[in-house]
């Protein structure tokens, strides 16, 4: 009876489903998430989609006093089982006009790419991100009119981003 016992919890593939969920990454992305909650940075909020922590959700808000100010722009974070020495697919899900930010919404920002290091976190992640808005990097441009207008045109550029930030009230 005991040896018959042993072999059912060996073979059990519950046991590996459970196994599965405490990866390193998983338990990474478990410390991100307590982490944002307990002292989440101004103006962004993100979490796990329901059953999966590997796909979140987040808002970031336009900071305050800028174009983007008002604005509430949603993201997600597709992480992958290298997380964190990989970094995660981050796009927009609201419309952008931004000179890194692409039509598809991928966000062009050196520490998703070249930059990356496993120190970052989500909320480091967000972050950077949401301070990527009002300080664009006009030399490396994913939306090359966005890149002249706020080049040529700060004016011009402004009140696109005011459209932009009035979408992001009333889309879904």
């Amino acid at each position: 009876m005991l040896r018959h016992e042993h072999r059912v919890s060996c073979s059990c593939p519950r046991r590996y489903r459970v196994r599965r969920m405490s990866t390193p990454a998983r338990k990474r992305l478990m410390r991100d998430f307590r982490r944002l909650q307990q002292d989440p940075p101004a103006g962004i909020s993100g979490a796990p989609q329901d059953n999966n922590i590997m796909l979140w959700n987040a808002v970031i808000f336009g900071p305050d006093d800028t174009p983007w100010d008002g604005g509430t722009f949603k993201l997600t974070l597709q992480f992958s089982e290298d997380y964190p020495n990989k970094p995660p697919t981050v796009r927009f899900v609201s419309r952008m006009f931004h000179p890194n930010i692409y039509a598809d919404g991928s966000i062009c920002l050196d520490i998703l790419q070249n930059q990356w290091s496993p120190i970052y976190d989500v909320a480091a992640i967000l972050t950077s991100i949401q301070s990527l808005l009002c300080d664009p990097n006009p030399n490396s441009p994913a939306n090359s009119e966005a890149a002249r207008l706020f080049g040529e045109s700060k004016r011009e550029y402004n009140r696109r981003v005011r459209e932009i930030v009035e979408q992001s009230w009333t889309a879904d």
